[in-house]
């Protein structure tokens, strides 16, 4: 008899008895590709949760699950965890010694399975300040008790018989796995989801799959310990595609062409690197080579789904993907049918022209709160529109309040914040879930999103601005690679940009120029200064007056994730970033 899936658990004991995977599982080490098949998934969880017991780990206690890069050893740990009836906590790597004594101390995990040395680095000045009984490690770390001391433990099987009862024990309404927000402001909120929350919101997705299930490779780099890229390698596993963890971001490129994936998921930044260096290379072309390159992109961004241009269209498309995009392909590995993007707005000239170049990207919506999903696009059926974040799932419901902004109805919303009845209160009302984003669903079913309630703000003149709209159509400049509108309660919008410092080396190659010899120089030179302008003046072209950019201030760093700058999702933090430039903003406004 088939296993029903009501928990999170059980997905890998169906994928082994529907597609039984040789390489359900897959890590490089050392140059190496090394699989993990179904059979030796399953073997090693329940390993790991017979150790974790000898270690007088209970149900419903807390384990912390920290990883710079995703990798086998994580889903072994997430199985272990959670067959026993405890919860998983997993926590951002990139985030501060002290917000990982704050997520510890508050979801009072007992022990944590880490990574690497810089990570246990970080937990050895705090653990003392938590309740932590133990580290384990996945490198091999001299002084440092290894994750494999545990699976040493769980190697008697004489006690599998109590795995199976707490198996048996936990209901599909019990707590799964505390999750802490990224959060651009403030401390991190501790998500409660549950089993029932999490696989209703894969099984509600498994349609919006159009791949050879059983026969598929995916390629994993977002961080699994946010829930889109978790959710997704649930859904992987339910669909009988192999899973393949990259090494990092900055060898996508070159995994991707010895994986060969059908699939990956990205957050928009990642996407926009992409068409950026893909863009620079077309810069770096000349004469005929460069037209074509050129006349196949703007092609691109002219596409529209289910042949909508008509048919001399649609033969032009067929030579650009000949000529042009099919090189885009095989920088990617060549066999990519689908790529989803999450966490952010993605532009629609990026959905265009990936979709042109026969690598389509279905775009989504969701938060952490709703396990992920809300909504996304889908390739059959026309459930694909560009613009759009696609239509709602099924078993949820999205109504939009009489100010715009989208609430979520659904077996997916969150059980509450851990320990804070009162900020749960203050957004789940009358079973709604409040987004905090606005948005609006059209005639044809599609939901599209409209700006983000506490991100709007008005001018001292009494105008709303919508900053996203103004930053999403300056971030298609080359020379912007980070730019945030600030002017709340101003008199007038501005903006702090950081330029692409990487695209501005190449650009003064090729004009035969020097801007200066550091950042600091760079952005204080006229040239540059002056070409931003350009870039800010193209973009005010589309928006009213009000709405306008009036000034601007350069920034000499690089806005990052351990600089503070982003969210490990790469979402700006934007009371942080006004605070860092405070100086620049004084500058512009007083």
């Amino acid at each position: 008899m088939a296993t029903e899936i009501t928990r999170l658990f059980d997905f890998p004991y169906y994928q082994l008895e529907t597609y039984n995977l040789k390489d359900a599982l897959n890590t490089k080490y050392n140059g190496k590709w090394e699989s993990t098949s179904t059979e030796e998934y399953i073997k090693l969880a329940n390993q790991l949760s017979r150790g974790l017991l000898r270690l007088g780990v209970k149900p419903n206690d807390k384990i912390a699950v920290i990883s710079t890069n995703n990798r086998t050893e994580w889903n072994i740990c997430d199985i272990g965890i959670l067959q026993i009836g405890a919860q998983s906590v997993p926590i951002y790597p990139t985030i501060s010694k002290e917000d990982y004594k704050y997520v510890i101390s508050h979801s009072e995990s007992t022990y944590c399975f880490a990574s690497d040395e810089m990570i246990v680095e970080k937990l050895n000045q705090i653990k003392k300040e938590t309740n932590l009984k133990g580290i384990f490690t996945f490198d091999d770390i001299k002084g440092e008790k290894s994750w494999k001391e545990v699976l040493k433990l769980g190697e008697d099987e004489s006690n599998q018989d109590e795995v199976e009862k707490l198996k048996d024990a936990v209901k599909p309404e019990d707590l799964a796995t505390l999750i802490y927000t990224s959060g651009t402001t403030g401390r991190p909120k501790g998500v409660m989801l549950s089993h029932n929350n999490i696989v209703t919101n894969v099984l509600a997705s498994k349609n919006k799959v159009p791949l050879e299930y059983g026969n598929s490779k995916s390629l994993s780099f977002l961080p699994v310990c946010h829930i889109f890229e978790r959710m997704i390698l649930y859904l992987y596993q339910y669909c009988g595609v192999s899973i393949y963890f990259a090494e990092s971001i900055e060898q996508l490129t070159d995994n991707a062409q010895e994986v060969k994936p059908n699939v990956m998921t990205a957050v928009p930044r990642l996407y926009e690197k992409i068409f950026d260096k893909i863009m620079l290379k077309g810069e770096e072309l000349s004469g005929i080579k460069k037209k074509l390159f050129f006349w196949a992109v703007n092609l691109g961004l002219k596409y529209k789904p289910y042949g909508e241009n008509g048919l001399w269209y649609e033969k032009q498309l067929g030579l650009a993907r000949k000529l042009i995009f099919s090189k885009w392909q095989a920088a990617l590995g060549g066999e990519l049918k689908l790529m989803v993007s999450g966490s952010a707005a993605l532009q629609a000239r990026l959905t265009a022209v990936f979709a042109a170049a026969g690598m389509p990207i279905m775009e989504g919506y969701g938060l952490t709160e709703t396990s992920p999903v809300v909504s996304v696009n889908d390739q059959n059926n026309k459930g694909f529109k560009i613009g759009t974040v696609g239509k709602i799932i099924e078993d949820v419901e999205v109504k939009i309040a009489k100010n715009g902004e989208i609430l979520v109805k659904g077996p997916n919303v969150m059980q509450g914040y851990y320990k804070d009845p009162e900020k749960t209160a203050s957004v789940i009302k009358n079973g709604y879930f409040h987004t905090g984003d606005k948005g609006e669903i059209d005639s044809e079913g599609f939901l599209k999103i409209t700006g983000r309630t506490k991100e709007m703000f008005k001018t001292s003149g009494g105008k709303y601005v919508i900053p996203t709209l103004l930053e999403g159509e300056l971030k298609q400049s080359l020379f912007i690679e980070q730019v945030m509108v600030v002017g709340e309660g101003e008199k007038m919008p501005a903006a702090l940009i950081q330029p692409n410092f990487e695209f501005l080396a190449e650009w003064c190659e090729k004009e035969e120029i020097t801007l200066g010899s550091t950042n600091e120089e760079i952005v204080c030179n006229e040239i540059l200064i002056n070409k931003i302008q350009e870039e800010v003046n193209k973009c005010n072209s589309n928006f009213g007056k009000w709405e306008q950019i009036k000034r601007f201030e350069l920034t000499s760093d690089v806005w990052s994730i351990d600089g503070g700058h982003l969210t490990p999702t790469m979402k700006m933090k934007r009371a942080v970033i006004k605070k860092i430039y405070q100086d620049l903003y004084d500058k512009i406004y007083r």
